[in-house]
């Protein structure tokens, strides 16, 4: 029993690394980016990370169903972002759009991890997956208030 818990521990500190390796410094630039946005420049915002959530989460080509409880949900969605921003970052053109979109699937990844409990470990990533879950609930609700307004999207 003991010896299973640590193993877990050790898992969960590996990927508390691992986040902080590849995902946290773009979460923050994405994050402070955002909150120094002017109320026209949000949007853009609402739209990157909710693109990114939608193209990460479970059913869609190569991700696990949706019949998987909350949690394990939230890891999957995590490790697909994850993988994006490995993907973009190992792309050798680089430009600030590039960038503005990898680093919302990086605060996409946080903001899941910290769904799935991941940061209970480390509270300075908590309070950055904090963060990144708000604006991620900040973006759903915008975008979901846009599609309520045209009903042709």
């Amino acid at each position: 029993m003991i010896g299973w818990f640590r193993s877990g521990q050790r898992e969960l500190r590996r990927k508390v690394r691992l986040d902080r390796k590849h995902l946290e410094s773009r979460s923050r630039r994405f994050l402070r980016n955002y909150l120094s946005a002017d109320e026209k420049r949000k949007p853009a915002f609402y739209r990157a990370v909710e693109e990114a959530s939608e193209q990460c989460r479970p059913g869609g080509p190569g991700l696990p169903p949706p019949e998987l409880e909350d949690a394990k949900i939230a890891e999957a969605v995590s490790t697909a972002a994850m993988k994006i921003v490995l993907e973009r970052s190992s792309q050798k053109e680089k430009d600030q759009t590039a960038d503005f979109v990898t680093d919302g699937y990086a605060t996409v990844a946080i903001a899941y991890h910290r769904a799935a409990g991941l940061y209970t470990i480390d509270k300075e990533m908590e309070e950055l997956g904090t963060a990144a879950v708000h604006l991620l609930t900040m973006a759903t609700s915008y975008t979901n208030a846009q599609k309520d307004e045209d009903p042709v999207r």
